[in-house]
């Protein structure tokens, strides 16, 4: 039956998609349930999803402190209002997700991992001692909406912000 809904969803959205075109924001998306979001990508071609990305990238790089906070706080609130089974399913189908992953997938997720923390460290060590203050300070401020269990990975000499 879920898969029956979830043609039939794709379909009408395949209908209504070309009309609207793919000008949604990430506040347009958001406001979609989980499923219609789903479908929504699902029936972009890949070079349209990485062109929405994109998009979306440059629409979060245009927020403000304040508007990204608000954001996370929403993701956080609609995370923990969720009932735990649909919580423990959730990262149960992620688990899933990367087990059905090939070798070679992983590998790749992995390295885009280690390039991103690579171009992370790069940016850190080619900052300034004042930069460096700044951008603990508005760390500080981001974290966890100011919770406090913001914590260094071990084995950190403290000279980066992770």
């Amino acid at each position: 039956m879920q898969k029956l809904r979830l043609i039939l969803l794709v379909s009408g959205l395949s209908l209504v998609l070309p009309v609207s075109g793919y000008a949604q924001s990430i506040s347009d998306i958001d406001n979609l349930s989980p499923e219609d979001r789903r479908a929504y990508m699902e029936s972009m071609s890949p070079d349209e999803r990485a062109a929405m990305r994109e998009k979306w990238a440059g629409e979060r790089a245009a927020m403000t402190d304040e508007e990204r906070a608000a954001k996370g706080a929403e993701r956080r609130a609609r995370w923990e209002s969720m009932p735990e089974e649909e919580r423990a399913a959730k990262k149960a189908e992620r688990r899933a997700k990367w087990e059905s992953m090939s070798e070679e997938e992983r590998a790749a997720v992995r390295a885009r991992r280690q390039e991103i923390h690579a171009e992370r460290r790069e940016k850190w060590q080619s900052m300034s001692d004042e930069e460096r203050a700044a951008a603990r300070e508005k760390m500080g401020r981001r974290s966890h909406d100011g919770r406090g269990d913001h914590q260094r990975h071990k084995g950190e000499t403290g000279d980066t912000p992770e």
